[in-house]
């Protein structure tokens, strides 16, 4: 694991020591992605540069060390990840004749690319990466991100000057960086409250998508070439969908446990501690059991527990770590200590990103730091087996939506939103006493109100993204903005023949899980050093969850059918049969009392118009709106917020390379 960049002068006018110095700052403004170590290679006549930091995690030697050429001297790699299957294909290699001096997974994969070319070898690779490898004989930078977009990777052209790096810090850290900001992307922002790919938040400067290469040749200064697809979601998704797999259940269930007990053994090889994140949920829950049947010895195990009841599964998590014998570590975190995090974040997060869940990732990463240096999450399970509730909600209430006459839909959601979030919590918290605990809904208040948005819908193609956004008309906060084309509002583009519940899995497997779940693990991790894998995003298993009928994912209206029942092999089901509950904070109350503070002093109306990116008197007026308690606004302002903290810390970090 590390971070990795690099540039392109195509004046070819820079000097081999400030080629090496300027993408050698851009590396160390990384240096958290990889404390290890750090390296520079440069080829002056082609005013290439690449570095990285390197997190060592199999062969720590100087025999995994970065920047590596192939043996044979036409390649120059740079690479953050793991490729799980490199045993495998090392023994491929040596078949056909190569040798190899040590036992990275990263010489692997450069004498795969030597051997085979890039993309046939990106399609045997198993793994979680971001690359880039130089090709001195075709003169093109090739760069390529993993199948699910697990790891990051960000690139343009600024000027006459190609840059490349996993964290779009490392392009802001040049002095020569243009980085304006995309009011556009902002729009996206606060839809989303993240920026989907290809976007970002500066002008010029984009994501390269999941399971896909692009090549860039230093002789066509300001051409991005279209990336490439080696891995095609839409084309599993399809394939799947329509073909699917002609298994009975306990057949399913065979094939389901040997492929995650797979995917999860493959995730144990490392040279360095190893543990798990274990929330009490069905899917961190199944990784850790299937982490203790392969292990033989207890497996390190780690929790962030809350005061606040709704917000705690710490209990849970320990319950299921005392039946599996895990060597369990949890740590029960004041509002406070989880309010102290906050200013933190921009930082962390090197472009503008308001999940307010990555406040207890951060804090879960930063406990299991202190013991291990890779951790197992669960992320992912939902995805593929029907886990959020929006799932349940499409495959019951969308067709019965579509048939209500609008006057119908608009006297219901006027009737949700008759009472504040917080009203709604307390009817619901008496209601809970008379009925059992898995018929109980967590945080009623949020999902009245959202449902109330939802019923306004009359476009049914805009279900999903109105559904996944958290303000419904962003541009009305951002001035001179216009909403970009995403894959949301481009149904003509999905697998054709999907259910209402398959388009909303595909559509978060396309842009939620990548934009969102996997940004958030990923930064909160990478800050602290620490390496996450995610079993469930083993793409061999994506193919096969996809390829099952919807009644082994969803049944007799409980999601994760097939999870659920390979757990309760391990569990008993008492331990993990209850509502979903999530990973959050009571964002609500901590905006309207310890965090009030803190957010008047970035809404503030002239610091708003002296910046000039959002519209003050609309942000204003929400503000006042969520004090009051008239409207829970938590999640459209946790978006702002997020952009302006960021926006302060952009102006205060130093420019720090040429």
């Amino acid at each position: 694991m590390c971070g990795i960049c690099g540039s392109i002068d195509a004046s070819r006018e820079s000097s081999v020591d400030v080629l090496r110095s300027s993408v050698g700052q851009m590396a160390e403004a990384m240096a958290h992605r990889g404390p290890d170590d750090q390296d520079e290679w440069v080829d002056e006549t082609e005013g290439l540069a690449v570095a990285y930091r390197r997190l060592a995690i199999i062969d720590t030697s100087e025999l995994g060390h970065q920047p590596m050429a192939s043996s044979c001297g036409r390649y120059v790699l740079v690479y953050n990840g793991e490729i799980y299957n490199h045993r495998e294909m090392r023994r491929a290699l040596e078949g056909r004749g190569r040798r190899f001096r040590g036992h990275s997974d990263t010489e692997v994969l450069i004498e795969a690319i030597s051997e085979w070319g890039l993309e046939a070898t990106l399609r045997k690779t198993n793994g979680m990466f971001g690359l880039a490898v130089w090709d001195r004989k075709r003169r093109l930078l090739c760069l390529a991100r993993d199948r699910l977009g697990e790891k990051p990777l960000y690139y343009g052209w600024n000027g006459r000057t190609f840059l490349f790096a996993s964290e779009v810090r490392a392009l802001s850290a040049r002095n020569d960086f243009e980085g304006q900001i995309n009011r556009d992307s902002l729009s996206l922002l606060i839809r989303f409250n993240f920026i989907p790919a290809r976007y970002s938040i500066f002008d010029g400067i984009q994501k390269l998508a999941p399971g896909s290469f692009v090549e860039v040749s230093p002789d066509k200064p300001g051409e991005l070439p279209t990336p490439r697809l080696y891995w095609s979601l839409h084309d599993v998704v399809r394939d799947g969908a329509s073909n699917g797999h002609k298994v009975d259940e306990r057949e399913a269930l065979e094939l389901f446990e040997e492929l995650f007990l797979d995917s999860v053994e493959r995730r144990l090889i490392s040279d360095v501690p190893l543990g798990a994140f274990l929330s009490g949920g069905i899917d961190s829950s199944l990784v850790v059991a299937a982490m203790s049947r392969l292990s033989s010895v207890p497996v390190r195990t780690f929790t962030i527990g809350f005061p606040n009841a709704a917000f705690n599964e710490a209990r849970e998590a320990a319950a299921v770590a005392q039946h599996l014998g895990t060597d369990h570590t949890e740590l029960y975190v004041s509002p406070q200590e989880a309010i102290d995090t906050i200013p933190r974040l921009p930082a962390l997060y090197d472009e503008p990103f308001a999940d307010s869940s990555q406040i207890p990732t951060q804090l879960v990463a930063e406990l299991a730091r202190k013991d291990v240096t890779v951790a197992l999450s669960g992320d992912g399970g939902d995805e593929s087996f029907a886990g959020y509730p929006r799932h349940k909600f499409a495959q019951r209430l969308a067709p019965f939506l579509s048939h209500l006459p609008r006057r119908g839909r608009m006297l219901v959601a006027r009737a949700a939103r008759a009472r504040s979030a917080a009203e709604w919590d307390r009817t619901f918290a008496q209601i809970d006493r008379m009925v059992p605990a898995r018929l109980r809904v967590s945080r009623p208040g949020d999902k009245l109100g959202r449902a109330a948005d939802l019923f306004g819908i009359d476009n049914p193609d805009l279900l999903y993204r109105d559904l996944l956004a958290t303000s419904p008309n962003p541009t009305s906060f951002v001035l001179g903005a216009s909403e970009p084309a995403t894959i949301l509002t481009e149904p003509q583009s999905w697998p054709p023949g999907l259910s209402p519940m398959q388009m909303m899995m595909y559509l978060d497997t396309a842009i939620y899980l990548p934009d969102d779940i996997l940004t958030k693990v990923d930064r909160a991790t990478m800050a602290t050093s620490l390496e996450a894998r995610v079993p469930f995003l083993d793409h061999r298993l994506v193919e096969f969850a996809w390829g099952l009928p919807t009644n082994l994912k969803y049944r007799r209206g409980q999601s994760k059918y097939l999870p659920k029942q390979m757990l309760a092999k391990y569990v008993p089901s008492r331990l993990f049969e209850r509502p979903k509950m999530g990973f959050g904070v009571p964002l609500d109350e901590w905006l309207r009392g310890p965090l009030r503070e803190w957010a008047e002093d970035l809404l503030d109306e002239n610091r708003m118009q002296t910046d000039g990116y959002l519209n003050h008197e609309n942000v204003r007026k929400m503000w006042v709106e969520h004090l009051s308690g008239v409207r829970d606004r938590k999640y459209n302002l946790w978006g702002i917020l997020m952009f302006q903290a960021w926006l302060a810390n952009l102006k205060r970090a130093p420019a720090t390379a040429g």
